[in-house]
């Protein structure tokens, strides 16, 4: 979920999740995004796989995972032919699993929803830095300047696209011997190819439901794989394709809802998960994101029943991950831990490998175990060395630990290939950190960036206030922060919104009327150094200074590292207590 490294839960599939992320929210939940395995944020969604609506071959059958229930679950409700074979849960209990079958469009739109392959990535990050440097030649409110010129960076982004082509200018393959994908296509770590596999097929095979629903899973990995949300349009038009030639299949609405939640429209993520399992109760994604869904509204008592439920039905990689962050949450760091190792020891795919071991990696980088962390992320770049959470996670342990010039290093490459809010801001931290000649400037661009990848992400559909809030709050606008902050508190009453708000109006001088919110933000148990430091500061300013003390210690002891500016103003704000006792 979010990369909960920037205190966001839709970003850390990326988030995640995922995710978003980001989670994932800027740094947000294992699934926020498509609710596959590496999916989150904060938001994270894994690699996603095709459903053809027939039985897969046995040779792609997932390894079998094992449980903590230790009871045998009842059968009733599993439709009993074509089950495939029995996973165990994170409680112990076998459960029988089940296919998810489901039970026109005009051609411009389906020809549009088809698309071409990926975008380049350098073409589609240098869109993103032409309309920041371009808001910022135009004023010093670099947000308007950005949202004007959005429109002339989507087309470039949409040339860059090639249409019917893919991102290397070829003509999209022709489908696979007989019009059938091969197994394993999007499940084999190379989404791109996998992408432009199925529109091939797609274009043999235009009727086939199943095939637009995979493609638009696909698109929404895609979008949050790289910081991309101009897919998320394409990802709404195929699931759109696959609803209207076979109504209320159960894998459709299940893409409808990893969409929503990918977009943070988390009231319509819960909506369609639940469409979808009415359709089919063991559908994996939609179980996947209907966690993901409460969770971001901050209803973690459902959001732990819909976890149980989940891993009784289709244990795995997927409800795992989802199943550790809602402990995570509750503050059972313990069992969290105990989940993830046990997903890791059944993962099959490196994808899997690499998105599980990211999370463990989180997991020790939230505690302040950086060498822990360090080993995790090593195991995620073992098994997929371009998986770009586990660099930036890899990123902040080694500024953490003392090794900041390794970290620029990493955050840069990490940004040039997908400029997202997290590692944007840390590395713009970074910058400021190590003020060295140019690095103010530096730090202002990645900062301005995050101004042009929110205007994108709105552009998309995306709901990026959270977003906004979190990196405006330190770096922007900090009434535009509290406006967002407030405008997502109305939807949504998490823990991470709950922290954005606090803030917000913290910056802005009300820390009286932050107190409740920052409050809010550390009840529920999780161990978070951001929401200390945030719930300390706003102490101080509001006269509680025996309470700010506590605080600012415990984040501190916690995660020493947290962020580079944030830490460094803990400590000083903590000696100017402790001078004044």
């Amino acid at each position: 979920m979010p990369p909960r490294t920037n205190d966001s839960a839709s970003e850390r599939r990326h988030g995640e999740e995922p995710a978003a992320g980001p989670g994932p929210e800027a740094g947000s939940s294992p699934g926020s995004g498509a609710s596959g395995s590496g999916a989150s944020g904060s938001d994270a969604p894994a690699p996603v796989t095709s459903e053809q609506g027939t039985p897969a071959p046995e040779a792609g059958a997932p390894k079998s995972q094992t449980s903590q229930h230790g009871t045998p679950a009842p059968e009733s409700g599993a439709p009993e032919s074509g089950a495939p074979e029995s996973e165990t849960s994170v409680q112990g209990t076998p459960t029988p699993r089940t296919p998810e079958s489901g039970t026109g469009a005009d051609a411009d739109a389906e020809a549009e929803a088809v698309g071409g392959g990926a975008p380049d990535g350098d073409q589609r990050v240098a869109a993103v830095r032409r309309v920041a440097a371009a808001g910022r030649r135009w004023r010093a409110g670099r947000l308007a300047g950005c949202a004007a010129l959005l429109a002339v960076a989507l087309t470039a982004g949409a040339v860059a696209a090639g249409g019917l082509r893919d991102s290397r200018g070829a003509t999209v393959a022709a489908s696979p011997a007989g019009g059938a994908l091969a197994p394993g296509t999007l499940a084999g770590g190379d989404l791109d190819a996998g992408i432009r596999s199925l529109q091939a097929h797609l274009r043999a095979q235009p009727r086939d439901f199943s095939g637009w629903a995979t493609l638009g899973l696909a698109y929404v990995e895609q979008a949050r794989t790289k910081g991309d949300p101009s897919r998320y349009p394409q990802a709404q038009r195929a699931l759109r394709r696959s609803l209207t030639l076979r109504p209320g299949n159960d894998q459709a609405l299940a893409g409808r809802a990893a969409l929503a939640a990918a977009r943070h429209d988390f009231t319509g993520a819960l909506t369609h998960a639940d469409r979808a399992l009415k359709q089919n109760p063991y559908n994996e994604r939609a179980l996947s994101s209907r966690v993901d869904a409460l969770v971001e509204l901050g209803r973690y008592e459902e959001a732990a029943e819909a976890a149980d439920t989940a891993d009784s039905r289709r244990p795995g990689v997927p409800v795992f991950t989802r199943y550790a962050y809602v402990r995570e949450l509750r503050g059972d760091v313990r069992t969290a831990r105990r989940v993830l190792e046990q997903a890791l020891a059944g993962a099959a795919s490196p994808a899997d490998v690499a998105y599980v071991a990211t999370a463990l990696g989180q997991l020790a980088w939230n505690q302040g175990d950086y060498d822990t962390a360090l080993r995790h992320y090593a195991r995620a770049l073992a098994a997929d060395e371009d998986h770009l959470p586990a660099l930036e996670g890899r990123a902040r342990a080694q500024a953490a630990s003392g090794d900041r010039a390794a970290a620029i290093e990493a955050l840069e490459h990490v940004v040039t290939r997908s400029p997202l809010p997290g590692p944007l801001v840390a590395l713009g931290e970074l910058y400021e950190a190590r003020d060295a000649e140019g690095d103010r400037a530096r730090a202002r661009d990645q900062y301005a960036l995050v101004d042009a990848w929110t205007a994108l992400a709105r552009a998309g559909g995306v709901n990026a206030d959270l977003d906004t809030a979190l990196a405006a709050a330190d770096h922007g606008d900090v009434k535009e922060a509290l406006r967002a902050a407030r405008a997502e508190w109305q939807r949504r009453h998490s823990v991470h919104t709950a922290d954005a708000l606090a803030w917000a109006l913290h910056v802005n001088g009300r820390s009286e009327e932050a107190l409740p919110y920052a409050r809010r933000a550390t009840a529920t148990g999780y161990r978070n150094a951001v929401f200390l430091y945030h719930r300390g500061m706003i102490e101080r300013a509001a006269g509680q200074e025996r309470e700010a003390r506590d605080h600012l210690r415990a984040a501190l002891r916690l995660n020493p590292g947290f962020s580079p500016l944030g830490a460094r103003d803990a400590r000083a704000a903590l000696q100017d207590l402790e001078a004044s006792r």
